[in-house]
């Protein structure tokens, strides 16, 4: 699969390759080299059927990237099979893209009775991840002045009945409309073939369940309706926009809406596990799911996307972190989904994802866009969402978190794990905004000054406070990332990274992953007692005497 050019409706956007420096191979360490040695114990009747313990996963790196160092995928490769093992399975393919780095691997069959084996050009059902390919139409749109985002959705597709309220382009792309779910229906609306106006009747006789800005509730009929906007300012059927202005940049050639009848020999068959047995999938029509979950691709063509995300080919930088900044309700609480993508940190990581899971398949789609890192995985067996997200994790820590030692807290009783959870929540949050904002196409959220955020910070984790109330202190430690406070947490967080960016460079501010809150805040403080921060920002006494005896050892400068 070439590259395609980095091209938008005509107008030149920036790779982030011309702007971010990438990591070196060499700078690579590989955690969880033991794998395959591990492997090698294992008889060749523990792993499930149709993955065959001496098969080498197909590897493919098209022009102007390279593959993985030898050792990194003889690593990724036995991740992959160590989980391949713990339940029975049927076809699985992973793709990993690191800066100019990429892999690819398939395992297993796409149809277990005729005995075909997955490969890079299997076509996988994507379900929800079509979310996010719609988003990417509405947000083109948006850019050329074509959709407004808080335009009202019946000035788009007037055969959506009037509700109760309006309810906006940008509260669809959030989840925020109110509109119901197709799980309340049951089966019957998979039952056959509909057009757009059919999928738009099956929920337009429902009320919204919410006030629109008030509530998450994920919704695929949610999706239909914008792509039957897609469709009313485009003049182009949804799928045709689809392949003109999605798949195509992309590069994703063998992408379409999936039509049982135009289907080729390459997609895979679909199972599912009962009582412990793979069993064929209950076969359905998803016509009625069409810009909500009507998909298929192979996993180049997953992978495409999300480079392309990460590259700004579809999209410009600015709508990118759009689609990817969590949206709040009205009353300020973050639904951790932005336009088309969740978003959530992971150890100080800022992932920006979406799964899909319908009858044949199970997907996932995860970015780490302040890294440069895409990971795409589809299976044809149902139910695998907590399987698949264990390989992506898995690859995270390989690729980006190596082998420093964790600094482990030493936790005695409540009040030391909640000041822990907010120490831990600083980090985390901290840490994956500032990579995302500078490294990525995010911008730091809130308003209040710095020197204030630090106190109520200090005054959030003060063990006097939380030994008083710890039910109350709980809640507001766990609220104080949010809008409904200014985005503490993140605000101050981001802060320490970016000292610690200064100060000790990016290459170490990557380690804090690996080694932990704690070794982040003794870096911090150790540098700032060096550069005589102001008061506030090196927190007090009380919260410095808590970290030593988290640490189990007083704060020094750590040596590098």
């Amino acid at each position: 699969m070439g590259r395609a050019s980095i091209e938008h409706h005509g107008q030149q956007h920036p790779s982030r390759r011309d702007t971010r420096q990438v990591r070196a191979p060499e700078g690579h360490t590989v955690k969880g080299l033991w794998l395959p040695f591990l492997l090698v114990s294992l008889t060749a009747w523990a792993l499930p059927p149709g993955v065959p313990l001496c098969e080498r996963p197909h590897s493919a790196a098209p022009v102007q990237e390279q593959p993985f160092p030898e050792e990194v995928q003889r690593a990724l490769d036995a991740l992959v099979r160590a989980e391949l093992t713990r339940e029975p399975h049927a076809g699985l393919a992973v793709g990993v893209l690191q800066g100019g780095q990429r892999w690819l691997g398939a395992y297993g069959l796409r149809d277990v009775e005729r005995g075909l084996p997955a490969t890079p050009r299997t076509t996988w059902r994507m379900a929800s991840i079509t979310k996010s390919f719609t988003a990417v139409a509405v947000l083109q749109l948006v850019e050329q002045g074509r959709i407004d985002l808080d335009a009202d959705i019946r000035t788009l597709v007037p055969a959506w009945p009037e509700k109760r309220w309006p309810v906006t382009v940008r509260q669809l792309l959030g989840h925020l409309g109110g509109v119901t779910n197709y799980g309340r229906f049951g089966p019957s609306h998979d039952s056959g073939l509909v057009d757009t106006a059919g999928a738009l009747a099956l929920v337009s006789g429902y009320e919204l369940e919410a006030e629109p800005g008030t509530r998450f509730i994920y919704s695929t009929w949610a999706y239909n309706l914008l792509g039957a906007a897609i469709e009313a300012v485009s003049g182009q059927r949804y799928g045709e926009y689809l392949q003109e202005h999605v798949f195509g940049p992309a590069g994703m050639e063998h992408a379409a809406l999936d039509d049982r009848r135009t289907r080729d020999e390459h997609h895979a068959a679909g199972y599912r596990l009962r009582d412990g047995q793979r069993v064929a999938s209950k076969v359905i029509d998803v016509s009625g799911r069409f810009a909500g979950g009507g998909t298929r691709a192979s996993i180049e063509d997953l992978l495409g996307f999300g480079e392309a995300l990460l590259d700004y080919r579809l999209v410009s930088r600015t709508s990118t972190g759009w689609m990817q900044t969590p949206m709040s309700t009205r009353d300020g609480r973050l639904t951790d989904y932005g336009m088309g993508f969740a978003t959530w940190p992971l150890r100080g990581h800022y992932l920006v994802a979406h799964s899909g899971a319908q009858p044949e398949t199970s997907t996932l789609l995860l970015l780490l866009p302040g890294e440069d890192v895409a990971i795409a995985l589809a299976s044809n067996v149902e139910g695998q969402a907590a399987s698949l997200k264990r390989i992506a994790y898995g690859i995270i820590e390989l690729l980006l978190e190596g082998e420093e030692p964790r600094l482990l807290a030493r936790r005695q009783g409540p009040v030391d794990a909640l000041v822990y959870e907010g120490i831990n929540r600083v980090f985390g949050y901290g840490l994956a905004y500032h990579q995302w904002a500078t490294h990525g196409p995010g911008t730091l959220p809130g308003t209040r000054e710095l020197p204030e955020s630090f106190e109520q910070v200090t005054r959030l984790l003060d063990r006097s406070t939380i030994e008083r109330a710890p039910d109350a202190a709980r809640e507001r430690i766990l609220a104080a990332h949010e809008p409904r406070a200014d985005w503490l947490l993140v605000r101050v967080g981001a802060h320490m990274a970016q000292t610690l960016e200064e100060a000790l460079g990016s290459e170490r501010l990557r380690s804090y992953p690996a080694r932990g809150p704690l070794a982040f805040f003794n870096d911090y403080l150790a540098i700032c007692e060096s550069k005589s921060c102001p008061d506030p920002f090196r927190f007090n006494d009380a919260l410095r005497a808590d970290l030593r005896r988290l640490t189990g050892e007083n704060i020094e400068p750590s040596r590098h």
